[in-house]
């Protein structure tokens, strides 16, 4: 799995904030609804372009990144 694949940031699309691939969704936004108390249903309700699988690859890749900053 590859960052681009799952979130792109591209100037022209929101001023290059990172958002889901093939989408307007920034990836931030899925951050904020589950920091918030939101489930992640809840969030691919809201956001029905952003498929669950592109969801949970994000998410664990931002894990990933963050773990091997630590470790």
């Amino acid at each position: 799995m590859q960052a681009n694949d799952i979130i792109v940031k591209d100037p022209d699309i929101l001023g290059g904030t990172p958002v889901f691939v093939g989408t307007r969704v920034p990836f931030q936004a899925l951050l904020d609804y589950l920091e918030g108390g939101e489930t992640l249903d809840e969030f691919l309700d809201d956001f029905p372009t952003v498929s669950k699988d592109a969801a949970v690859d994000a998410l664990e890749l931002a894990k990933s990144l963050l773990v091997g900053q630590l470790g």
